[in-house]
């Protein structure tokens, strides 16, 4: 299940949130978007848990919690729009 992740601060690293999410099950990948011209974090991002229960767990578990001084806006992540 690929989730999306909001208000993660500018200073986390993907090594940090695959941590937070690792608590859950396993993580096969994590990215944060940065931004094109200044390669600054853009405040979300993306982890892919393969197993989908351990993802809802994920999911219910980390949304709102605080994380570097930031609480977390977690849910399953929509398809992109074609």
């Amino acid at each position: 299940m690929n989730i999306y992740v909001a208000n993660v601060s500018f200073r986390a690293r993907e090594e940090d949130l695959k941590e937070v999410f690792a608590r859950y099950g396993e993580v096969s990948s994590v990215k944060i978007l940065k931004d094109r011209e200044t390669n600054r974090s853009r405040g979300f991002g993306f982890v892919e848990m393969p197993n989908d229960d351990e993802a809802r767990n994920a999911i219910e578990a980390v949304n709102g919690q605080e994380f570097q001084q930031r609480n977390l806006v977690v849910k399953e992540a929509l398809p992109p729009k074609q």
